[in-house]
C-alpha cells in the first residue's frame, strides 16, 4: 500500500543521509499516516489521512 495521504496526496521525500565520514546514502522520509474513520461523500469510511490534516480539521470524524 502506498505511503501517501488520501486527502491531501503528500507522499514521501527523498534525500541523502549524510555519515560523520561524508559517506552518502539515499534515505526517504515518509508521511505520519493514520487510520481514522471518516465521513466521505455522506458516508463512513475508513481512510489514511496524515496527522496535518487530522489536526487541521481537513476530515470530519466519523460517530
Amino acid at each position: 500500500m502506498a505511503k501517501v495521504c488520501e486527502v491531501c496526496g503528500k507522499g514521501p521525500q527523498f534525500g541523502n543521509k549524510i555519515s560523520h565520514a561524508h559517506n552518502v546514502s539515499r534515505r526517504r522520509w515518509n508521511v505520519n499516516l493514520r487510520p481514522v474513520h471518516a465521513v466521505v461523500k455522506g458516508a463512513n469510511k475508513r481512510i489514511r489521512a496524515c496527522a496535518q490534516c487530522i489536526k487541521s480539521g481537513k476530515i470530519k470524524k466519523a460517530s
